[in-house]
């Protein structure tokens, strides 16, 4: 049965905080990862080394890894050319079509893939809808616009009842 709400299951400050391990030891065999204010600032082109780095040790456990973005294929490919990982462009996340595309690629099922961005309504969303582990990590500090504000000032709720529900503060 689908969990419709907003609260991620997982809160990290950073994506170089989740290990292979976290994720094996949950049953997740495949990730599917967010890029701006994820993986890198909104607007960089191409992965970090740190990035890279991170992303290899995830596919020398065994882990399989996804890219799944609303932005246009030519952003994509370029910030997958030095990454070689499925991908999906134009998501239309949080709608579940990527993550269900991933897992028919990797050959695993949605309870056994993790969704990790920074955004409620569009990442722990996503992964709702699909019926996978949804991992919010705290967005990379850029100067957002006035939408992106207001989105970030209607996830607190969602947040806080998170750090209620694990007894953080």
């Amino acid at each position: 049965m689908k969990n419709y709400s907003f609260v991620p299951d997982v809160m990290y400050d950073s994506v170089f905080e989740i290990t292979p391990e976290a994720l094996l030891s949950r049953g997740i065999r495949a990730v599917v990862l967010d890029i701006d204010n994820t993986l890198v600032t909104y607007g960089v082109a191409e992965p970090t080394d740190e990035v890279i780095a991170w992303i290899d040790t995830l596919k020398q456990a065994g882990l399989s890894v996804a890219i799944a973005s609303n932005n246009h294929e030519p952003r994509v490919a370029l910030f997958n050319k030095k990454l070689g990982v499925f991908t999906t462009w134009e998501s239309k996340k949080p709608f579940a079509r990527a993550v269900r595309a991933a897992c028919a690629h990797f050959g695993v099922t949605e309870r056994e893939t993790a969704v990790i961005g920074d955004q409620i309504f569009t990442d722990v969303w996503c992964a709702r809808n699909a019926g996978a582990l949804a991992i919010l990590v705290k967005p990379i500090p850029y100067p957002e616009n006035l939408f992106f504000k207001c989105k970030r000032v209607l996830e607190k709720p969602f947040i806080r009842a998170y750090r209620r529900r694990h007894n953080l503060k």
